[in-house]
């Protein structure tokens, strides 16, 4: 793996810088989640068309040191891929979020202005309020949550998450999910109908009907389906998902 000593988080980050053609798609994964677990079968599905990818674990995620010093917002995360992008000298790039990764992309992409040549979100948080795991996290306190609540859910999760959430710190899981919580302002949704670059929304079969999602296509950006898939998609039908992404990349080569 690459690692640079990031002066935003106070701590070293690290990422898989995995060799391909174009234009880099840089990969932001969710809460709980690391892109070095999450996302090496979707690159190296045929269907995403062999891209040059990075694949970033975030401060306190997968292979990423875990500062304490550290508040795990949405936008430092954000300043944190921006950083990593400067240190690479990467010119130009696509930007993958998915879930709270979403947010940061959006984030990211707003920071970059022209550098992104296309965002692609998939079900992201759009609006403060957090969703089902983050509202969970976050009603403890988060000492109780470091002490005992975090224990608790690795202990009771079974799908393919528990193995990233296991490594994850349990002080940064609260964190990101307070921040989720908090939202910014203006909201994600906001930034999002306004960014410049283009844009593309992925969601779910399962995850549907959604209003962000409706919202979305009505304002023209275009909206893209995984079959058989919920949240979770980049486990339930990985292929679906690397050929929807490779189709959204692929007209972004400039």
């Amino acid at each position: 793996m690459h690692s640079l000593f990031s002066d935003i988080a106070g701590a070293t980050v690290r990422w898989h810088d995995l060799p391909g053609e174009g234009t880099p798609v840089v990969f932001i994964h969710g809460l709980g989640c690391a892109s070095s677990y999450e996302y090496p079968r979707i690159v190296a599905d045929p269907g995403f068309g062999g891209k040059r990818t990075l694949l970033i674990d975030l401060p306190g995620s997968g292979f990423s040191d875990k500062p304490h010093d550290y508040a795990y917002t949405t936008s430092q995360q954000a300043a944190v891929v921006v950083e990593i992008l400067d240190f690479l000298g990467v010119e130009g790039c696509s930007v993958y979020g998915h879930s709270m990764g979403g947010s940061i992309a959006i984030e990211v992409a707003e920071r970059l202005g022209s550098r992104v040549r296309m965002l692609a979100v998939s079900e992201p948080n759009f609006h403060r309020g957090g969703g089902f795991f983050s509202t969970q996290i976050a009603t403890q306190p988060e000492p109780e949550f470091v002490k005992s609540g975090f224990a608790r859910i690795v202990e009771q999760e079974k799908t393919a998450w528990k193995g990233s959430l296991h490594v994850t710190a349990p002080w940064a899981l609260w964190r990101s999910a307070k921040s989720l919580i908090d939202g910014i302002s203006p909201s994600w949704m906001s930034r999002f109908l306004t960014l410049k670059c283009e844009r593309a929304l992925i969601f779910g079969e399962q995850s549907l009907p959604d209003k962000d999602a409706t919202a979305v296509e009505r304002a023209g950006i275009p909206l893209h389906i995984v079959p058989k898939a919920g949240h979770s998609m980049s486990w339930e039908n990985p292929p679906a998902l690397a050929a929807i992404l490779g189709a959204i990349f692929a007209g972004n080569e400039r």
